[in-house]
């Protein structure tokens, strides 16, 4: 049965599907970027609180800038902009959820004024970004905006129609101020610290290029709470799509899978008000910087951890790693003796019990999320997720014996070729630096780890580089496995 609005009714008992009437949802947000995460995360949130009988003024409706975004557009169109999610249980057992909370899709190539229209409405109290890391286009050397994209130039050097997320936020900013209406909230919804603070630099900084005065307006009037999200959400497969149909009878164009563990913490900065999140478990604080802390250096350097190694030693599957008892010890090992000693005090949250979660979610073989995912991309994620680690117990005296291996197995890992000679598919924006030094390791052992934009001063510690040549060493001479257990063995 084809999901649409009319067939609603029509779906199998065990297939959960809007408690609400969807014709009484009104437009609060517009969200930019609709992809897996969001609609397996904050679209869900809303839609449990519409549940409940709650929220029905914060439908969402979704705001596609890319090329891509033209098969989200047909695929949301053709089905009401319903979808549904399936949570993946660790035992196989399959929980599809049709989600209602999206009441709206606009492709911003087919009518950039109809995009305005909706962030201008004053219903609009709060614009939602799931852009990426790249999305924000910040210079990764200086931390400053980067407005060298063509897209951007175009925006800024025109007054025509926006095309980017920054012409789009900055137009609608101005035209509210102008009409006198309250200004919206800004809610970045992506994996970065102080997601918050990262959308008014940038936006600020895009704003006081196109109008010096606007972006002084923006900076002072307009809010953005830092966030931190979490829900492992790998990309759906034709075979998630065919799961859906050959097990539930529901034909749906672009499902969404994710695993069944869920978290949001979210800063509590919205002037002009919000859905009542904390009602469906959002944890709503005043400072969410030791819960992203938490996030970013035990699950996100957790995930680094595993991969590298993991697909050295063969494997291809993050839960495949996570089931190997060798490398389970090792990552609860890094957890505990390297990554929590650096946390500050995490309110609410038993830091044991998160560190065995983390184990659990990633060892849940239905999620079947790549290394290759967690592999990419690695210049942006070691020097946000682990080198602080490093450096924070470098400078205490803590340990880094592990964090060194980790950092060796990217560098032997980034040499593009694995320990059976065959090639290694290595993405990353960096790719051409990152791969040269990582082959000079036979005329330069510390080749690597001499880029101060990845890893500071960590080439300057003799303590660190003797442990990170160690482990090179052996990942050459001996392969990822039996280098793991004897740093394991000698523990």
């Amino acid at each position: 049965m084809r999901l649409t609005a009319a067939t609603l009714t029509d779906l199998p008992a065990e297939v959960a599907r809007p408690a609400y009437d969807r014709s009484s949802v009104t437009p609060g947000i517009v969200h930019f970027g609709v992809g897996g995460f969001h609609r397996a995360h904050e679209a869900m949130y809303v839609d449990a609180l519409m549940n409940a009988g709650k929220a029905l003024d914060w439908g969402i409706v979704g705001v596609g800038l890319m090329p891509g975004d033209a098969r989200m557009r047909d695929a949301m169109t053709a089905q009401d902009t319903l979808y549904t999610l399936v949570v993946k249980h660790p035992d196989g057992r399959l929980e599809p959820r049709v989600i209602g909370s999206m009441v709206g899709y606009l492709f911003a190539p087919d009518d950039p004024r109809a995009v305005l229209d909706r962030l201008v409405d004053p219903a609009t109290r709060i614009v939602s970004l799931t852009v990426t890391e790249g999305g924000y286009h910040v210079n990764q050397v200086t931390g400053e905006f980067d407005p060298d994209d063509p897209v951007l130039q175009s925006d800024l050097g025109d007054d025509g129609d926006p095309q980017s997320m920054f012409g789009f936020v900055t137009e609608a900013a101005r035209r509210r101020r102008e009409a006198g209406t309250d200004p919206f909230t800004v809610m970045s919804c992506d994996n970065l610290p102080g997601n918050g603070d990262v959308a008014k630099k940038m936006i600020v900084a895009f704003a006081r290029l196109k109008d010096a005065e606007l972006g002084a307006w923006i900076e002072e009037h307009v809010a953005f709470p830092n966030g931190m999200v979490d829900r492992i959400t790998p990309v759906t497969s034709p075979e998630d799509v065919t799961a859906l149909a050959e097990q539930f009878g529901v034909e749906d164009a672009w499902p969404v899978v994710c695993e069944p563990f869920t978290q949001w913490v979210l800063e509590d900065h919205f002037p002009t008000g919000r859905p009542p999140f904390e009602d469906v478990g959002v944890q709503v604080v005043d400072d969410v910087v030791p819960y992203e802390l938490m996030k970013l250096r035990l699950l996100n350097a957790s995930h680094q951890a595993l991969c590298y190694l993991g697909h050295l030693s063969g494997y291809r599957y993050a839960h495949e790693v996570a089931q190997d008892p060798l490398f389970a010890g090792f990552l609860l090992g890094y957890m505990t003796e390297e990554g929590s000693p650096t946390l500050p005090e995490v309110p609410g949250v038993d830091l044991g019990v998160y560190r065995r979660q983390l184990l659990e979610r990633f060892a849940n073989p239905e999620v079947r999320d790549t290394l290759a995912r967690l592999c990419a991309e690695s210049s942006d994620r070691i020097p946000k997720w682990l080198v602080p680690v490093i450096q924070r117990n470098l400078e205490t005296g803590g340990g880094f014996e592990r964090s060194a291996l980790v950092v060796a197995s990217w560098a032997r890992y980034a040499e593009g070729v694995d320990e059976s000679g065959e090639p290694i598919e290595v993405v990353d924006r960096h790719r051409d630096k990152v791969m040269a030094a990582a082959r000079r390791y036979e005329e330069d052992e510390l080749a690597f780890l001499r880029d101060r934009d990845f890893f500071g001063g960590l080439v300057d510690s003799e303590p660190f580089t003797t442990a990170y040549t160690a482990f090179l060493k052996s990942l050459h001479d001996n392969g990822a496995r039996v280098t793991l257990e004897d740093l394991e063995s000698n523990r």
